[in-house]
C-alpha cells in the first residue's frame, strides 16, 4: 500500500528529508503540509509526519514568524503541522510515524516536534505511532549534518516493512 509523507519546513531541511524517507519508502507521495489536507489519508497504508522543532515542540504561528524574520523563504506562518493535526479526522486506521530535524549543538535537550506530533496524534487522534525519529541540522538554518539525508532513506525504507 501507498505511503504519505507530510512534511512543514521553513528552511528547506525538513523537505529534504521528507523527500529523502519517500525515496527510501518507494511508493509514496511527499506532500508539503501546506497543500495537504484531511482526506489525503483516506488508503494511505503509513502516515509519516515531519516538521522542524522550535522551543522544544512543534511550531506554531509565532515561531513560523521569528524564523521568517531571520530569513527562512520556506513554510506559511498560518498552517503547520500542528494545524494539520487538529484538521485530522478523530479516527485514523493507518499506522503513523513522525519525525523532525533538530538543531545538532542541542542535541540532548528534551523536547521535540516529533515527540509532540506523536503526542497530539494519540491525545486527540487515537492514531497508532509506530516510529518517531529526529534528523540534525547545523545550526538554525542548516545545512543538515553530513549523513542525516542518507539516515533518512534508510529510515523510510525500515518503515516500509511497517505498510507491508
Amino acid at each position: 500500500m501507498k505511503a504519505l509523507v507530510v512534511y512543514e519546513s521553513m528552511w528547506g531541511n525538513t523537505r529534504q528529508v521528507a523527500e529523502a524517507i519517500g525515496r527510501g519508502l518507494g511508493e509514496a507521495t511527499v506532500l508539503n503540509v501546506n497543500r495537504a489536507i484531511p482526506s489525503d489519508v483516506d488508503g494511505v497504508g503509513l502516515l509519516v509526519l515531519g516538521g522542524p522543532t522550535h522551543a522544544f515542540s512543534m511550531t506554531r504561528a509565532s515561531t513560523r514568524h521569528q524564523a521568517h524574520d531571520q530569513g527562512a523563504s520556506e513554510g506559511n506562518e498560518a498552517r503547520g503541522l500542528r494545524e494539520l493535526l487538529t484538521d485530522l479526522p478523530a479516527r485514523l486506521e493507518v499506522p503513523i510515524a513522525t519525525f523532525d530535524t533538530r538543531a545538532a549543538k542541542v542535541k540532548g535537550l528534551p523536547g521535540s516536534a516529533a515527540k509532540a506530533a506523536a503526542k497530539e496524534v494519540r491525545r486527540h487522534h487515537h492514531g497508532h505511532v509506530v516510529e518517531r525519529e529526529s534528523f540534525y541540522v547545523d545550526g538554525t538554518d542548516g545545512p543538515l549534518v553530513t549523513g542525516e539525508l542518507e539516515r533518512a532513506e534508510s529510515w523510510g525504507k525500515a518503515l516500509a516493512d511497517v505498510r507491508s
